[in-house]
């Protein structure tokens, strides 16, 4: 019944605070960001405890979360912590927003390996777990996979953090998921690419690209050069490392029509497409190209942009497909 350290259990850190608190962005390389990338690698997303149990009936876990000021739209959002096998969810707790509380879950008697995704919105930090009635050991990490894009790698509009298609390709492949996703931003920032380059992994995926079209526009020929450059900077830190571009999903809005530079959502696919490739051509045989353009329908997306579970499932089972053989 003590309470044992989170660190063994832990997967999807990529670096910590000070505090030690998870991190999804070098807190020594800040600056070098824009202000929504920083904002948004505050946020744990993708980081969840793996353990098997022995006897145990239930887990126990004791957790320190960001709770609004009452005036705050999301003062009253609940904390959800949702309990995973590799097939399917087995359980789920919702607790009243607090500060730092205990959530209990109960788990099955086949022992596990289990998951436990905790809520993400409210920065929640994990302190520590226990078994109850029996022995919980972490279980050995997979291979290493940094997935980077934009909102949609991180999991906007799937309905839970475990149904976000990073966390569904992870548990077909066995890969221990490093989410780098930054809602709003991923416009091929450079100084992400170095970032990525300084962390080890096993396995790359790059999906940035939707934001290049409005957020911070970009120019054909300027999102060439730029997936170029970055392709460039991401292998210095992994020249052999198998890496997936998967081009911008559709965003029906933005397929045909132009942004402030003259360039429709189609034309910079076509153009990071195209710059992925000539890599590929120049002898980057461990660089893949997954077009994304026609990987979902209107139905796929919940609000004309994000897809809903459905069209998360969709991204999910064509990276599985593209990965499997390389890993």
């Amino acid at each position: 019944m003590n309470w044992l350290d989170p660190e063994p259990f832990l997967r999807g850190v990529a670096w910590r605070g000070r505090s030690g608190r998870p991190l999804r962005a070098d807190p020594a390389q800040l600056g070098r960001l824009p202000l929504d990338v920083v904002e948004r690698a505050a946020l744990p997303v993708g980081v969840r405890l793996e353990f098997t149990a022995e006897g145990a009936s239930a887990v126990e876990i004791r957790y320190r979360a960001e709770v609004p000021a009452p005036s705050r739209p999301l003062a009253p959002l609940a904390h959800t912590f949702a309990l995973w096998t590799s097939e399917r969810q087995v359980a789920e707790t919702t607790v009243p927003p607090a500060g730092e509380a205990v959530v209990r879950l109960r788990l099955r008697p086949c022992g596990g390996p289990f998951t436990v995704h905790p809520p993400q919105a409210v920065a929640s930090r994990i302190l520590a777990l226990r078994g109850i009635g029996g022995a919980l050991r972490p279980v050995p990490a997979g291979p290493r996979w940094l997935v980077h894009g934009d909102s949609i790698t991180e999991g906007w509009w799937s309905t839970r953090p475990a149904h976000a298609w990073p966390a569904v390709v992870g548990r077909a492949l066995g890969l221990d998921t490093v989410n780098l996703g930054y809602a709003g931003s991923a416009r091929g920032e450079l100084a992400t690419a170095e970032q990525l380059a300084s962390l080890p992994a096993d396995v790359l995926t790059l999906a940035f690209g939707t934001n290049c079209w409005s957020g911070v526009p970009s120019s054909a020929p300027l999102l060439y050069e730029t997936t170029r450059a970055f392709l460039a900077l991401v292998r210095r830190g992994h020249p052999r490392t198998p890496l997936l571009l998967l081009s911008p999903l559709p965003h029906p809005a933005a397929e045909r029509t132009p942004n402030a530079l003259g360039a429709t959502l189609s034309a910079l696919r076509a153009a990071m497409e195209a710059a992925a490739r000539d890599r590929v051509t120049d002898g980057d045989n461990h660089l893949h190209v997954l077009p994304g353009g026609n990987l979902l329908t209107p139905a796929d997306l919940a609000d004309g942009l994000h897809p809903n579970d459905g069209g998360h499932e969709k991204i999910a089972r064509a990276v599985t497909e593209a990965l499997a053989p390389h890993i």
